[in-house]
């Protein structure tokens, strides 16, 4: 008896594991994105791309003459909610029409037909070129903005035993997994859509430069993540900015061409993968595995410190020029 209970459970299993994959929803990633231009001032493209995943779900990049950054920013629709992950690096709407933009993607609420369904605002983390638009949807009808500092994120979440556990959002037929990921900032979470499968890693992992703030959160999120995916399926990783071309080479910094970019998308393996690649951080700067990562306060420290020592060599090295020069003239001096 006791084997034919775990047979049906096994097949239980296995039936409920192909019925979560049958109701994946597909989805278009196959997009090239504008590389910016080497004169943004000579026919400067659109400030804002946007690309339709699928009918309820969007893509929305700012261009790269807009911003260096060229940040991505997330829109899932659910039948009676909609959310929207991170606001970018643009503030003014003259300049960056994402609210506009978002409100026109959201469908008519279908109780009155009138208003747009709700709209939940949130980040997935506190750094500027992530939340610089929140003044556009600040007091537009409908729309919930949700802070960006740590308590905030922690209450709104509901997360009492911060970085540990998992939320979930509930867009209507629609469910939204939110993960605590500090290690490139504090504040960072990550988010998994049940509906398309697809992985919303923002700035924790991204086909670019890894910034480890904290190394010891970074690879205990790192672990969590495999091992939060690992019996689920992963249609794609998509993160917050694209820094590297097809042949994995960094762009310079504030760079606002990218020829040849590298595709937005990472794999289920990558992101399996992460926690061998951030265990081999020197603390530092390095790469491994096909990716760069570095401590930037500590690289910007040693740029620093590099650029103090080099201007006191150069101070000394005049003081010893100026002072062999006034040798020289009290010796010619006639006596």
């Amino acid at each position: 008896m006791k084997r034919w209970s775990c047979f049906c459970y096994v097949i239980g299993v296995l039936f409920s594991s192909l019925c979560v994959h049958a109701q994946i929803a597909p989805g278009s990633i196959d997009f090239h994105w504008n590389e910016g231009a080497k004169d943004c001032k000579t026919n400067p493209p659109a400030p804002l791309e946007v690309h339709p995943y699928n009918d309820t779900t969007y893509i929305l990049r700012e261009n790269l003459c807009a911003t260096s950054e060229a940040p991505f920013i997330y829109l899932l629709i659910g039948s009676s909610k909609a959310l929207l992950i991170d606001t970018g690096d643009v503030p003014e709407p003259e300049h960056m029409p994402l609210a506009e933009t978002v409100m026109r993607l959201l469908p008519v609420f279908p109780v009155n037909g009138a208003s747009k369904i709700g709209l939940i605002v949130v980040h997935s983390h506190r750094h500027l070129d992530h939340r610089a638009g929140d003044g556009q949807f600040q007091n537009l009808p409908n729309v919930q903005l949700v802070g960006w500092d740590i308590d905030s994120v922690r209450k709104y979440y509901g997360f009492t035993d911060w970085p540990n556990g998992i939320a979930q959002l509930d867009l209507g037929n629609r469910i939204v997994d939110v993960l605590p990921t500090p290690g490139h900032n504090a504040t960072h979470v990550a988010f998994y859509d049940r509906n398309t499968a697809l992985f919303f890693s923002g700035d924790f992992f991204l086909p670019g430069r890894l910034f480890i703030e904290d190394f010891s959160a970074g690879l205990s999120s790192a672990k969590r993540v495999a091992s939060f995916i690992e019996a689920r399926p992963v249609s794609h990783v998509l993160g917050g900015h694209i820094e590297i071309n097809q042949a994995g080479n960094t762009y310079d910094w504030g760079s606002q061409y990218h020829p040849q970019e590298h595709v937005l998308q990472l794999t289920k393996k990558d992101l399996t993968d992460l926690p061998e690649t951030i265990s081999h951080f020197n603390g530092f700067y390095n790469t491994y595995g096909g990716f760069t990562m570095l401590n930037q306060e500590r690289v910007l420290i040693a740029d620093v410190a590099a650029l103090v020592l080099t201007l006191a060599a150069a101070g000394y090295g005049l003081f010893l020029y100026l002072r062999r020069r006034k040798r020289r003239r009290t010796v010619a001096q006639p006596r």
